[in-house]
């Protein structure tokens, strides 16, 4: 069995403890980690995976585990290219999620940072998304520029039509445009993974052999994301466009204006730096789903009322 898969599936069921493992996982420097490294600490997992799992106190096999988990897929086993890697998620979007929400008289000026958001979002939910199901590269890249396309024509049309809109509460027309930006990162993940619930993912038994494909198990794998990306993105925009209503009542904000842009910066990367392993915390890794709720044919082909399948990030 794959070690990452061994590790969720046996590993971390609290959401406090994922919480705290992807706390570790989301250290930037595992960016940086070397191939020779991460070799060494995959061999050391492979050739000692039961003995790895129980002596998780041992600090050679934390580390170990610790680059594994950061930097291997779980499902093809391939290394993840660092700029995907779940902990680069952070210091990519939060920018561009400050310069989506910058409120702007003209629309050309948010096409850039809303392209962006698009372009990252898309290639970060393929690369970490459910890799078990048959897929030709070319496949990848229309349906990547398509989401591309489609996602950020649907943001800016939204933005436009809030820019040309008449609505009066400034409260209103300050966090809408943090609505925008959640509805769009939950309609990337779907559109974007979406070849899991029409081909199905592998689901497996407790002991990781296939059983078969399931378009239910995608269909799950896919909203549970989506709904994370809802909880990261939607709590991210809306808490420092609120902190900057109240903050332009103080004085502080009369004396010293320009010091409005430097704080909503910092309240962003603050937010999404708290939410990012909260919201990858809030549905396990390797998801357990009853037998019963799949395919008949699945349902069919073993005796196990319990199987399991990778969620993906």
């Amino acid at each position: 069995m794959e070690p990452n898969v061994h590790f969720w599936m046996t590993q971390c069921q609290s959401f406090f403890q994922r919480c705290l493992q992807w706390t570790e996982l989301l250290d930037p420097t595992n960016l940086f980690i070397s191939i020779s490294k991460i070799e060494k600490s995959r061999q050391l997992l492979l050739t000692n995976e039961d003995g790895s799992i129980h002596d998780l106190q041992d600090k050679r096999i934390q580390e170990a585990w610790k680059r594994s988990l950061a930097t291997v897929h779980p499902d093809s086993s391939k290394l993840i290219p660092s700029f995907f890697r779940p902990a680069a998620l952070l210091p990519f979007t939060a920018p561009m999620v400050f310069l989506s929400l910058v409120p702007v008289k003209s629309l050309k000026s948010i096409v850039l940072p809303q392209l962006s958001f698009c372009t990252y979002s898309t290639a970060f939910n393929v690369v970490n998304g459910n890799a078990s199901y048959n897929r030709r590269p070319y496949e990848s890249i229309l349906l990547g520029t398509g989401v591309i396309a489609s996602t950020a024509f649907f943001g800016l049309f939204l933005r436009l039509l809030l820019m040309k809109s008449a609505v009066k509460n400034v409260f209103l027309r300050e966090t809408l445009p943090a609505a925008i930006l959640t509805q769009v990162s939950a309609m990337n993940v779907a559109a974007s993974r979406s070849f899991e619930p029409i081909r199905g993912i592998e689901v497996m038994d407790k002991e990781g052999n296939v059983v078969g494909y399931s378009r239910k198990a995608g269909t799950k794998a896919v909203s549970d994301t989506a709904t994370s990306r809802v909880v990261l993105f939607g709590t991210s925009a809306f808490i420092p466009e609120v902190f900057s209503h109240f903050f332009k009542k103080t004085p502080l904000f009369v004396r010293y204006p320009q010091s409005l842009w430097t704080l909503k910066l910092s309240c962003t990367i603050l937010v999404m730096g708290l939410m990012v392993p909260v919201s990858f915390s809030m549905f396990p890794q390797i998801q357990r789903i009853q037998c019963s709720k799949l395919e008949q044919e699945i349902q069919s082909a073993t005796e196990e009322t319990e199987l399991f399948y990778n969620r993906g990030v």
